[in-house]
């Protein structure tokens, strides 16, 4: 661990907490009460890896109507109200995080696009946060999210490494083109049910190496 990296980066959504199909569903029926009316692959294709917020321009275009904050603010409640009945880890993740802390002496973080509630609740709720309390950065607390590199080298910074010696775990094109430019390794986590073409676009955003069980990364620190 110590040769290679300096400290472990981790997506949250799809990388630590099996989040996406829940909160896509809740935008998917909210965008249809608005009248734009999607199948769930297409939500999926378009929304994940993104903030809702930063797709206004979008979501205006297709509803015409202008994305008002008390839309976005029921459509956090609705999410948060689902992911504490529905949200569980991604398979091995509790452990994996548990075996990458101990590894990297505590040297790891959550780097997400969302809401720091959202992101802590996920944790709390999959039973990840004794190993990232206290090293929670949000996409929402710096001037760019993803795929700008802001939020990855925000966490960089606070644990005191060089964004070159971090590695970076992600499983959207977004987010492994935010890891790469932030001059981190970046790994592309990418289960077999996501299907080839999921792990060819990763490798095409610049991810280094494609892994598809977290049981598989304390290995290949």
């Amino acid at each position: 661990m110590q040769a290679k990296f300096d400290a472990v980066l981790f997506d949250c959504d799809g990388v630590l907490v099996d989040s996406e199909p829940i909160t896509n569903g809740v935008l998917r029926d909210m965008l249809g009460e608005l009248g734009w009316q999607l199948t769930p692959a297409e939500c999926m294709r378009i929304f994940v890896g993104k903030a809702v917020k930063d797709e206004a321009a979008l979501i205006e275009a297709h509803t015409g109507r202008p994305l008002a904050d008390e839309w976005l603010a029921r459509f956090r409640e609705r999410r948060n109200a689902a992911l504490v009945e529905r949200v569980l880890p991604i398979r091995n993740a509790v452990e994996a995080a548990a075996r990458i802390h101990k590894l990297a002496g505590g040297r790891i973080a959550v780097c997400s696009g969302a809401d720091r509630f959202k992101v802590e609740l996920q944790l709390e709720k999959c039973g990840l946060m004794p190993y990232f309390r206290g090293r929670v950065f949000s996409g929402h607390e710096v001037p760019r999210s993803k795929p700008a590199p802001d939020v990855y080298l925000a966490a960089a910074a606070a644990l005191q490494v060089d964004a070159a010696r971090c590695l970076v775990v992600e499983d959207t094109v977004t987010g492994v083109t935010a890891g790469v430019a932030a001059g981190a390794t970046t790994y592309g986590y990418s289960p077999p049910e996501a299907g080839h073409d999921a792990a060819g676009a990763l490798l095409k955003a610049g991810a280094s190496r494609i892994f598809t069980d977290l049981a598989q990364l304390p290995a290949l620190l």
